[in-house]
């Protein structure tokens, strides 16, 4: 999914820029005011994790490939705005060491992947718990429902500036990026519901959005 130089229009990398770096500055801002001592080992770790584990690519049509993301992951365990600057890190290191995803293009990718995967996702996860019971099965449910969207819409805003900027036909692009992306996001909603369920089984309160006023029931 990472986006290389030249597929995308000057117009979309400036625009796509501007937004990722307003969200960059806000999410550093909430962040500060958020992050407690104990979250900064697993900041790391998470960190560390995404960065491995989107080096594996698979390929997409259009010149395009997907893999996994992990931003429904980290927002989930650390809330969306330290998700934002984790997945703005590795794709810094992942552009600038890699060359895994254009410089010109970083904007979007940031976009892609961190905003709408991450930020944006989080708040449909919200939606999802509001719904589901509030068992530790339906906390997973929703993760896993989350995770799927992280990589679909991701795939689809992708998708949408690569039309826009002339690269591919939306006709061709869209329903080849949606439909690998769709089947992609199954593989990313079993990772992350599992890596989080090893989580909650061993230390359920490193999880952000598990933690609250009133924990959620530890039950099937």
């Amino acid at each position: 999914m990472h986006i290389p130089d030249g597929f995308l229009s000057n117009s979309i990398n400036l625009a796509t820029l501007g937004l990722s770096g307003i969200t960059l500055a806000w999410s550093l801002k909430k962040a500060k005011q958020e992050i407690t001592d104990r979250e900064i080992p697993l900041i790391g770790v998470t960190a560390a994790f995404i960065f491995a584990a989107q080096m594996i690519n698979f390929p997409v049509a259009g010149g395009t490939s997907g893999h996994f993301l992990g931003a429904a992951l980290a927002a989930i365990l650390l809330g969306p705005w330290v998700s934002f600057i984790i997945m703005s890190l590795v794709l810094v290191l992942q552009c600038l060491g890699f060359a895994d995803g254009g410089l010109t293009a970083l904007g979007s990718n940031v976009l892609n992947m961190g905003l709408i995967g991450g930020v944006g996702v989080y708040y449909l996860f919200r939606l999802f718990q509001k719904l589901l019971p509030k068992t530790t099965r339906g906390f997973l449910t929703a993760s896993a429902l989350a995770s799927w969207c992280s990589v679909f819409l991701a795939s689809l805003a992708c998708a949408v500036e690569l039309a826009l900027s002339g690269t591919s036909p939306a006709k061709i692009v869209i329903p080849a990026m949606a439909g690998f992306h769709a089947l992609i996001g199954i593989g990313e909603a079993l990772i992350t519901t599992s890596i989080l369920s090893a989580v909650l089984a061993a230390r359920a309160d490193l999880i952000r959005s598990w933690r609250g006023p009133q924990p959620l029931k530890n039950v099937a």
